[in-house]
């Protein structure tokens, strides 16, 4: 009898465990050096549902990404608050990015921005504050590639900022 009970919390214990809801707060920046145009090309990959969320706190409920939805308002918010929330500093200047499009993919929001005009890259720096002022467990990875190198950083709440050097 004692085994049957051992073995019943074995196979139903997977089964509780794995019905409970925990969620990852994360999104990820793909950072690209590109030396023959001379830019920085950023992708950044952020949970539609997450982004939608922290938007209507900020901006009311009536914000939607929805793609049937969504106005050029929205995406105007969209735009300000990556504006707001993410900066580069790049050989210690701070730079400022242009939105260039954005796309959808199942449930992640794809933003595309770009750096341009930097002929040589030996530092960038990153501040990377998206969800953190909705999601405390919130993380930012950020993926840097150059012609030489590859780095990644991860940004959290207690440490918003990071600094890469290429030298």
């Amino acid at each position: 009898m004692k085994f049957l009970k051992f073995a019943l919390v074995l196979v139903l214990f997977p089964l509780i465990a794995a019905s409970t809801d925990h969620k990852f707060y994360v999104s990820t920046t793909n950072v690209e050096y590109v030396v023959e145009s001379q830019s920085v090309q950023m992708i950044s990959k952020i949970f539609i549902e997450d982004i939608e969320d922290v938007l209507q706190v900020r901006y009311g409920p009536h914000v939607s990404l929805d793609t049937n939805k969504q106005t050029p308002e929205h995406l105007e918010l969209l735009k300000n608050y990556l504006k707001e929330k993410f900066s580069v500093s790049v050989n210690g200047a701070q730079m400022d990015f242009e939105f260039i499009g954005h796309e959808y993919e199942i449930d992640i929001v794809k933003c595309y921005l770009e750096i341009e005009n930097i002929p040589e890259l030996h530092t960038i720096e990153f501040e990377n504050k998206i969800l953190m002022d909705l999601f405390d467990e919130q993380k930012n990875i950020i993926h840097v590639k150059t012609p030489n190198s590859r780095r990644s950083i991860v940004l959290d709440v207690d440490n918003p900022k990071g600094l890469l050097n290429f030298d």
